[in-house]
């Protein structure tokens, strides 16, 4: 059994901020067949979300936060026989692969997120969806959790199973939440519903083998790595002529358009009035993830059902931006008011970041600001 070592590696998600911070290395080590391979990374620093039942894109730091300039821990685990590392990825500390009979396979990922990252609830009626399981209210998941250890300390295991009629095609989810010095540390399993049932005592094992320890020396990226861009930080760049230097794009603003405090997570807000005190906001935030998980959060703030990945592709349009690759997004549905509203989003890819882009309100409001909304996007000059 060999063991692996990585840190807390950035992922960018749902929220961005202003100010660069410093960064911190990370050190992965490799061991097998008697050698001992070392990887060095360079990655940032991390911050915390507010706390909320959903990922808030506005706000302040919540009480007992750690210091913005505190170096977040490196994650130590042992893997378990019969697993295969795979490549991180964009999102994720570190992924495997466990393989079964007939090609059964199942996925397993580790992923840190700023904050309470919307939440326990919020997650586990996310994957009770993609399984096709009903949503469950607070008291139903206290009934559902059950007790394990991560890194020694106390946690909760939640098991989804699939409602298909065919058991080849039953996808089960394993999925645990820590939450540590402000970090919420995502474990996930998931794949053939045999096969997960078969290892959820191989998962337990691999959770209680994590280990937190302290950042390691500065070290670089190694060559060719991509960069690793801190969700809520703007890649440090050299600023053009035509760019902001204080990691915002420069736009050109709509009339009308008054622009409001953009909170801690927020890198611009613009507030859109309309008749009978009826409003919309323009949103705009750097953050990441994948686009299954921030198109359902968009549903999420219209009252609205989680969609599959394949669902959402076929949802999703390709739009073009001067700034390279877009993709928008249109959907109708209810505030938590109750009222009827509308929500048109665009995710613009960057080299090193992704940018966010939420017309929501009133449907009569976006319907008039789409154009010149969609227009606002194309404006946009990156830092």
């Amino acid at each position: 059994m060999r063991l692996a070592f990585a840190s807390h590696t950035r992922v960018s998600w749902v929220i961005a901020f202003k100010r660069l911070m410093a960064t911190v290395p990370i050190l992965l080590l490799v061991a097998g067949c008697g050698r001992e391979e070392v990887r060095v990374y360079r990655v940032a620093k991390e911050t915390q979300a507010p706390a909320s039942s959903a990922p808030n894109e506005a706000g302040s730091m919540p009480p007992g936060h750690p210091d913005a300039q505190s170096t977040p821990p490196r994650l130590t685990w042992k893997l378990p026989a019969g697993w295969e590392e795979l490549s991180p990825g964009e999102m994720r500390l570190a992924s495997f692969l466990a393989k079964g009979k007939d090609g059964k396979l199942a996925d397993i990922s580790i992923v840190p997120l700023p904050g309470s990252a919307g939440g326990v609830l919020n997650n586990v009626n996310r994957w009770r969806g993609q399984v096709g399981q009903a949503p469950v209210t607070e008291e139903e998941l206290t009934r559902l959790a059950q007790p394990i250890e991560i890194a020694g300390e106390p946690s909760q295991l939640y098991e989804q199973a699939s409602t298909a009629q065919d058991p080849s095609a039953r996808t089960n989810i394993l999925a645990a939440i820590l939450n540590h010095d402000g970090i919420a540390w995502f474990f996930k399993m998931t794949g053939n519903a045999a096969l997960v049932t078969e290892q959820k005592p191989v998962f337990i094992e691999f959770l209680k083998s994590v280990k937190f320890q302290a950042p390691a020396a500065q070290e670089e990226l190694p060559a060719g790595h991509p960069p690793i861009a801190a969700a809520n930080t703007p890649p440090r760049q050299t600023a053009s002529a035509d760019a902001s230097t204080d990691g915002k794009p420069k736009w050109h603003v709509p009339s009308g358009w008054q622009e409001a405090a953009a909170g801690q997570f927020l890198i611009a807000k613009f507030l859109i009035s309309g008749e009978n005190k009826s409003q919309a906001a323009v949103n705009i935030s750097a953050a990441g993830g994948e686009l299954s998980d921030n198109v359902n959060r968009w549903r999420s703030q219209l009252a609205l059902a989680p969609l599959s990945k394949e669902e959402i592709e076929k949802l999703v349009q390709p739009l073009a931006v001067p700034a390279g690759k877009a993709m928008l997004v249109d959907m109708h549905g209810t505030e938590k008011t109750g009222q009827k509203a509308r929500l048109i989003g665009v995710i613009v890819s960057q080299p090193n970041q992704t940018w966010f882009y939420k017309l929501m309100g009133d449907e009569q409001i976006v319907e008039r600001e789409k154009a010149r909304f969609l227009e606002f996007v194309q404006t946009a000059i990156y830092p």
